[in-house]
């Protein structure tokens, strides 16, 4: 009989995982899995789960939002051999779901595992002992994934992140950093600035505006300049959320490996979790490092 991990988040999203989940288990069941069934009960757990007993499953499956399938592919990414994984988004915005068009719904989600053909994806390793799968980013609005209350975002879902966005917006600062890549070297005051493997991020499919693959070895890095006057910061805002044409603070460039020097300490955060205050980031493009299970046609 096949095995199966099944890790499960019950607080992501508005919970919706939970009136489902009995079915969910019943259609794994009927498939012909034996599942072992971990309900996380704080951070770091389901990555803890995925390290301990992913190795001898031939399946690990994740039901939580972007944060919870950061930690399980985290914790199979300390495996020798990863096991094939199956996604069931259940959080707020669900971004790397968004970019594998995996269905919203639980159950067509949960059809989607077993109907799905493996599908490589990159991963990204950070500064080597943290890992992403979407985005690494700083500065502008970065903190509000991580600030916004769990509460908060099951009662408003996406627009927690709007909310606390708009909150944030008196207040941008600026960090001189050093960015480095194939090379090339730039050094600048940034307000924001975002290594990214998806099409969509915060709900907006509009931000990466680069034509994407998820499994070319490749990011694709935005970076901000700041803004000198507030008419600059409008013309970033409307290219950012308008798709208006770039200006010259907005800097675009693809990388497999990108090293940022700043002068002070930086708050990153990973996949919508905290990543750490850091002086030096070093990025690298981990290319089809983990198998998922897709239904849809290749991204």
């Amino acid at each position: 009989m096949k095995k199966m991990l099944f890790i499960v988040n019950p607080k992501s999203g508005r919970e919706q995982i939970r009136s489902k989940l009995l079915e969910v288990l019943d259609l794994f069941s009927a498939a012909g899995y034996e599942i072992q069934i971990h309900i996380t009960q704080r951070q770091k757990d389901a990555a803890e789960a995925a390290a301990r007993w992913g190795q001898e499953k031939d399946l690990v499956v994740c039901s939580g939002g972007d944060g919870t399938l950061n930690e399980v592919i985290s914790g199979m990414m300390e495996l020798p051999r990863a096991p094939l994984l199956g996604y069931i988004p259940s959080g707020s915005t669900n971004d790397y779901a968004s970019s594998l068009e995996i269905p919203k719904q639980t159950m067509d989600a949960a059809r989607n595992v077993l109907e799905g053909q493996p599908f490589p994806i990159d991963v990204g390793k950070f500064c080597k002992d943290r890992y992403f799968v979407y985005i690494a980013a700083f500065g502008a609005f970065t903190e509000i994934s991580y600030q916004t209350s769990q509460d908060k975002k099951n009662l408003l879902g996406h627009q927690a992140y709007m909310l606390e966005g708009v909150k944030g917006l008196g207040a941008l600062k600026s960090h001189r950093m050093k960015v480095e890549w194939d090379g090339n070297v730039l050094e600048e005051e940034f307000i924001f600035g975002m290594v990214t493997n998806t099409i969509s991020v915060g709900g907006f499919k509009g931000l990466v505006t680069q034509s994407v693959a998820l499994n070319d070895g490749e990011f694709e890095v935005l970076l901000i300049r700041n803004p000198r006057t507030p008419r600059d910061l409008s013309n970033i805002i409307s290219y950012m959320f308008l798709k208006e044409e770039p200006n010259d603070y907005v800097f675009k460039f693809r990388a497999g490996h990108i090293r940022i020097t700043s002068e002070e300490p930086v708050d990153w955060v990973l996949d919508g979790e905290f990543g750490g205050s850091r002086l030096e980031v070093e990025v690298e493009n981990l290319k089809e490092r983990i198998q998922i299970l897709h239904s849809a046609e290749r991204p």
